[in-house]
């Protein structure tokens, strides 16, 4: 639901808005996630790792985490002429210092987000995240209706992340006290300053494409991409999200059981790319109609690139249930360093290909992701004793079954021209291969979903 509606108002944003209002964000957001992950410093999975946090626990890290933000904003706000001298554009100046105030609000509902997220009270989290989405989102598309343009869009962003914070308050039972002691933060900085480190270079990684095309192609070419990564990770966010709300806490309550960790871990492997495949490679089957019917001409380079993206978007949550494991075996150091050196290889590559241009830097981002997925099965392996052919006949069979769905509906749909027609009969008849060829390999996965969606139907 978060996902469709999210998808319903950027439909309309598109229409309304320019690749130049996208790229404007686009190289700001750099920084602004820079900023949030170093005021969040990791506590959240620490505290979730935590047996049971007291309420010095929580305090410490609230007060931590607001004191942190006000700091960071100070200084990025005293640093906005030189991000707008940087990417050669004033118009950054004033969009910068207000899009920046939105880690700072966020530090507010950090700790009541943990406690929620710590309590498995994904029923609330669902309700705040739509909540937030729809109001944010309305807001945003009505300054673009009144031409304002990127204004619009840094708006929703803070209203969202505004109304996530209030919501949070709202939903958790948990209230900070005056009682400042940081003595339980510090104690926990042991843990999360590895999952800090590990998300700062995560960020940079993933925001590199708006940072080095903003510098040296411009605004223009940063919002064409950063369309497509936003569609790309609207699909793959759909599971992730499904993923990282269940995924640590359910891992750390059976760790102690090395059998049944183990079991658990494959059976989220197999529901993972179950999912994953067919959704993502479904979207860049369909990308050219998609953004051609919802947003016409002017997006149609963004077009291209999603449909490679979409390879990236297929293992981003296999990727990120790996990099879960770790922390729930309390191995953030594995974490720190496997992610540093793949967001490293990953910033080189991109450095390397820049002067060859768009595709050749996804390409490369795609292939190290790739290779990537076999050096996180190779820590499974150490610290869960998952083997590399129980990890591949857990997930190669719903890659090459997606495949061959996508590449038999791109064949017989191609005499196909108008494009409602192409962009119905893809989606369906992918849809009805897909799912035909896992009822016929009698997929345990496909009639365990089925079962449970019958089972717990309202």
């Amino acid at each position: 639901m978060v996902q469709l509606i999210g998808a319903l108002f950027g439909i309309v944003l598109l229409q309304l808005l320019t690749p130049q209002d996208y790229g404007k964000i686009a190289m700001l957001m750099v920084f602004a996630n820079l900023a949030s992950t170093l005021q969040e410093s990791g506590f959240t999975a620490a505290l979730c790792n935590l047996r049971n946090p007291s309420d010095n626990d929580y305090n410490a890290v609230f007060w931590f985490n607001i004191g942190i933000s006000a700091l960071l904003y100070l200084v990025l706000y005293a640093c906005a002429p030189l991000i707008a001298r940087f990417y050669n554009d004033p118009d950054l100046l004033p969009l910068s210092r207000y899009l920046f105030l939105g880690f700072f609000i966020s530090s507010w509902g950090t700790v009541q987000r943990a406690y929620l997220f710590i309590h498995l009270m994904n029923r609330e989290s669902c309700i705040i995240a739509i909540t937030s989405l729809i109001v944010s989102g309305l807001v945003g598309v009505g300054m673009a209706w009144c031409k304002m343009a990127y204004w619009g869009l840094a708006t929703q962003q803070i209203l969202f992340i505004t109304v996530v914070a209030l919501m949070n308050w709202c939903y958790s039972p948990w209230r900070p006290s005056l009682h400042i002691d940081f003595r339980p933060a510090w104690r926990m900085f042991g843990f999360s300053w590895k999952l800090l480190l590990t998300n700062i270079v995560n960020n940079l990684s993933s925001n590199a494409f708006g940072f080095l095309l903003g510098k040296f192609y411009g605004d223009y070419s940063a919002g064409v991409y950063g369309t497509a990564r936003k569609w790309n990770d609207m699909g793959s966010n759909t599971i992730n999200g499904m993923l990282t709300g269940v995924a640590q806490p359910v891992l750390s309550q059976v760790r102690e059981d090395s059998d049944r960790y183990r079991q658990v871990f494959r059976k989220m492997l197999r529901f993972v790319s179950f999912v994953s495949f067919p959704c993502l490679l479904g979207i860049g089957l369909i990308a050219r109609e998609f953004l051609l019917l919802i947003a016409g001409p002017k997006w149609e380079e963004s077009a291209g690139l999603l449909s490679l993206i979409c390879i990236y978007g297929a293992i981003f949550p296999l990727l990120t249930l790996y990099s879960q494991m770790t922390i729930s075996q309390g191995r953030s150091q594995i974490n720190m360093w496997c992610t540093l050196v793949q967001s490293t290889l990953i910033l080189v590559g991109l450095v390397l290909m820049r002067p060859y241009g768009v595709y050749a830097m996804v390409g490369c981002f795609i292939f190290i992701n790739v290779v990537w997925l076999f050096v996180w099965q190779y820590f499974a392996w150490r610290l869960i004793g998952l083997r590399l052919f129980s990890a591949l006949s857990d997930v190669l069979p719903f890659l090459l079954v997606s495949i061959i769905a996508m590449v038999i509906t791109w064949w017989i749909t191609r005499p196909i021209e108008n494009l409602w027609l192409l962009l119905c009969s893809k989606v369906v008849l992918a849809f009805a291969l897909y799912l035909g060829f896992m009822w016929m390999c009698r997929a345990r996965i496909l009639r365990e979903s089925w079962g449970y969606l019958i089972h717990h139907k309202v």
